[in-house]
């Protein structure tokens, strides 16, 4: 049997060929925004030529330039409202004082916190539903603590005057 095509050896194209073509595309691309713009061409000015030949620039004509839409694409164009565009930022672009965006979740756990704070503060004021609770339970213990406390005061009372009466009793018998 003979090997398929999978078989065959692979032919890798070289990053200069890549570099080399991606240049030529933005050059193509350059001349035709030209051609609509001023209807000149590359020969109507001498900095334009310069650019699209400098090698180094090219970095900045990366970010301008699209692919050319397939068919239909460049006749109609759509705008998918969910589609999330990825832009990169250069290092002095980025704003690192502004304000940070929040996930969702780090959202809802301030949220927790700062109600869990108000939730104390009213508690601690005395105008939550639990806190009533609580300050009529202390209310009714101490209450009931207060008569214990005058019961026991009683008795010892009592307890004084049945021993002084006891002594009295005794030392009016001993007088005798």
């Amino acid at each position: 049997r003979k090997g398929g095509h999978k078989g065959r050896a692979r032919q890798y194209t070289s990053p200069e060929e890549i570099d080399a073509q991606l240049q030529a595309e933005k050059q193509k691309a350059r001349e035709e925004e030209e051609q609509e713009e001023g209807g000149e061409g590359a020969t109507g000015d001498p900095k334009k030529e310069k650019k699209s030949l400098d090698s180094d620039e090219s970095d900045e004509d990366d970010e301008d330039y699209q692919q050319k839409r397939k068919g239909v694409e460049g006749l109609i164009d759509i705008e998918n409202p969910n589609r999330v565009i990825q832009t990169t930022k250069k290092v002095t672009q980025l704003d690192l004082d502004g304000p940070k965006e929040l996930s969702r979740r780090e959202r809802e756990e301030i949220e927790k916190q700062k109600a869990k704070e108000r939730y104390m503060k009213m508690h601690l004021a005395g105008k939550t539903e639990q806190a009533k609770a609580d300050l009529a339970r202390l209310a009714i213990i101490r209450k009931q603590r207060e008569e214990a406390a005058r019961k026991k005061e009683e008795e010892r009372k009592a307890k004084d005057e049945a021993a002084m009466a006891g002594k009295r009793l005794q030392s009016l018998s001993l007088n005798k």
